[in-house]
């Protein structure tokens, strides 16, 4: 997908982070938007900048329900009449030790993460073929290709991403060439998923709070919320998702110095050795 000028990009979890700075990077290829996002007020407020250079449209859906999302790829086609790219980036995020997480818990992270992906896989899919051919990025994560501890549901979720991507593609490839497909793997970049549960009883599964991860100074939700605050800024992972988009690739890996992790785990999985355990950044 060479080019972008004039066609109609979808981006949920669009409001902010990642999202948004892909909806200003496509908006500044001329691409008409239309954004998605759970979160009332940064939806109006992302919808009102962007207006000032691109049209756009904003509309409120939790990703988790099918309805909702097929709802994003309505009102795209009936205001714009199709869809040339289709980015799933909604996300979410929560941690701790994973037989103290509630059931509840993990439909949360689930539900958003690796359902809202298949409903908008699902939604939009179809939608890029009648319109033609064109796009779909899928946010995944380097939680996708590796397994932090701490990190269960995320890491279930975004490896359940990682390969509907790589099984996609290769459907595409086979049945409808003239859709691309990219999925995404940053590692720590500063966005606010580390503070997604404001948006949890939106979704309808708020669930028990249980405080499974230390929040104190030392603790490990902490030095995460540091790690967050210390990564790259979601411009620069915008620029590359928009590169791949035009070049074809699947694969977008945002930090060179975590790939030695990837083949370490790949080549320790065929050689049989067990992992070492880290948390990059410390």
């Amino acid at each position: 997908m060479d080019e972008l000028s004039g066609k109609v990009a979808v981006i949920t979890g669009g409001a902010s982070g990642i999202g948004l700075a892909l909806a200003r990077r496509l908006a500044a290829e001329s691409m008409s938007l239309v954004i998605a996002d759970i979160e009332q007020s940064a939806l109006d407020a992302a919808v009102s900048a962007l207006s000032e250079t691109t049209e756009v449209i904003g509309v409120r859906a939790d990703v988790s329900k099918y309805d909702e999302v097929e709802s994003i790829a309505t009102a795209a086609v009936e205001r714009f009449g199709a869809i040339h790219l289709a980015v799933n980036n909604a996300g979410v995020a929560l941690g701790g030790q994973m037989w103290d997480l509630t059931i509840e818990d993990w439909q949360w992270v689930l539900g958003v993460d690796l359902w809202g992906v298949i409903h908008g896989m699902k939604a939009f899919v179809p939608r890029l073929i009648a319109s033609g051919g064109g796009h779909i990025v899928n946010t995944a994560s380097m939680a996708g290709l590796t397994s932090l501890p701490f990190m269960g549901p995320y890491n279930v979720s975004k490896h359940g991403v990682v390969t509907l991507s790589e099984t996609l593609y290769a459907e595409l490839a086979l049945l409808h060439p003239e859709v691309g497909v990219t999925v995404v793997c940053p590692g720590w970049v500063r966005t606010g998923i580390n503070r997604s549960e404001r948006n949890r009883a939106a979704t309808g599964n708020a669930g028990e709070a249980v405080a499974t991860v230390p929040k104190g100074e030392d603790g490990i939700g902490s030095i995460v919320d540091g790690l967050i605050a210390g990564g790259i800024d979601p411009d620069e992972v915008a620029t590359l998702i928009v590169a791949a988009v035009k070049a074809g690739d699947l694969y977008v890996l945002t930090h060179p110095d975590w790939t030695p992790m990837v083949t370490r785990r790949a080549d320790g999985i065929v050689a049989g050795i067990n992992p070492e355990v880290t948390i990059p950044g410390l």
